[in-house]
């Protein structure tokens, strides 16, 4: 007979602490904290006169894309110096992402909800506080919720729709986007590895399951590498939309 039993979705999900409330979800992210911080140190102490190689031309490469693909993108020039922040939230989610895929880890720290929405909100209380400082208080709650160029009639219902976007939507979108994705890209995963695990060790007079146990494999493969894609897409998505909101709150008027 064919053993396979899916586990339940709880046991994907939680992980035993290495001690209270820090378990291998809380020491992926802070690998990607750390892993993150080292690299751009490093490249930061190489000669700037020499060509850069290696971690140098890694970190280059990582700050010309947030320069040129997101920031120059959605802010324009006035938006460079918002550079190392969005650089960091891209480097941060994509390392959280991409363990998703790297043998014996099999775990985005980002299929848990905590991490999504800590992220969320630290980007809701930077583009507010952005808004606040370019515009004043109350100048930016009136650019928000009363936008320009509409009825004023029409405030009783803009308004409190404006209102609901901009402080419940935007976080709890941000935070579902991401969390959603790398969970269902996780369950997928495991589902097609127990599969292939199910097939290949199946008992030696059902040959027949042996053989279709590649199918699953090679659909595990094809999942494998298409995670890879999703965690650098989903990493983009994140900082390119915090992106675009932080430039919104400094220059409403785009």
């Amino acid at each position: 007979m064919l053993g396979f039993e899916f586990p339940p979705i709880n046991s994907l999900l939680r992980w035993q602490d290495f001690f209270p409330s820090f378990n291998k979800v809380a020491a992926i992210a802070v690998a990607a904290m750390l892993i993150g911080t080292i690299v751009y140190l490093l490249a930061g102490r190489k000669d700037p006169m020499v060509a850069p190689t290696g971690v140098r031309n890694l970190a280059k490469t990582s700050v010309e894309f947030v320069e040129n693909g997101i920031v120059m993108e959605t802010m324009g020039k006035d938006g460079l110096g918002w550079t190392p922040f969005l650089l960091s939230i891209f480097v941060f989610v994509y390392l959280c992402n991409v363990t998703g895929i790297i043998p014996i880890i099999y775990m985005p720290a980002t299929a848990r909800i905590a991490i999504p929405m800590f992220l969320s909100l630290l980007v809701w209380v930077v583009f507010i506080g952005t808004g606040f400082k370019h515009q004043g208080f109350f100048g930016y709650w009136k650019s928000t919720l009363f936008p320009p160029g509409v009825p004023k009639a029409l405030y009783i219902l803009v308004t409190p729709i404006e209102f609901i976007s901009t402080i419940l939507v935007r976080p709890f979108s941000l935070t579902v986007r991401l969390f959603a994705n790398m969970l269902a890209g996780h369950i997928l995963l495991v589902t097609f590895a127990l599969l292939c695990e199910a097939l290949f060790q199946a008992e030696t007079h059902q040959p027949f399951l042996n053989i279709m146990g590649i199918l699953p494999f090679g659909m595990l493969l094809f999942l494998t590498a298409f995670e890879v894609l999703v965690a650098f897409l989903q990493a983009y998505i994140f900082t390119i939309l915090t992106a675009v909101y932080i430039g919104g709150a400094a220059h409403p008027e785009h």
